[in-house]
């Protein structure tokens, strides 16, 4: 696992450079005024990361990929 460091300003400059730099195996360290504030992960790493501290979390995403069940945005915003 790698990990990568992007301050904030530089983030918002080049947001999707830096969201394609992240894969499975990476972790982005978000960074202001130098010190590190937030994390960017991979949405699979954090499904294994939250997994790992709930298995009911596990099963409840596995059930969801294969329901064929699907809600419009309608059904899930309203009316906005």
């Amino acid at each position: 696992m790698g990990t990568k460091t992007i301050s904030a300003s530089d983030l918002r400059t080049n947001l999707s450079d830096a969201l394609d730099a992240v894969n499975h195996d990476d972790i982005l360290i978000v960074t202001r005024r130098g010190k590190k504030e937030r994390a960017i992960v991979d949405l699979d790493k954090l499904e294994d990361l939250l997994a790992a501290s709930n298995p009911d979390y596990l099963a409840s995403i596995k059930d969801a990929r294969e329901s064929t069940e699907y809600f419009s945005h309608e059904e899930v915003f309203g009316r906005l």
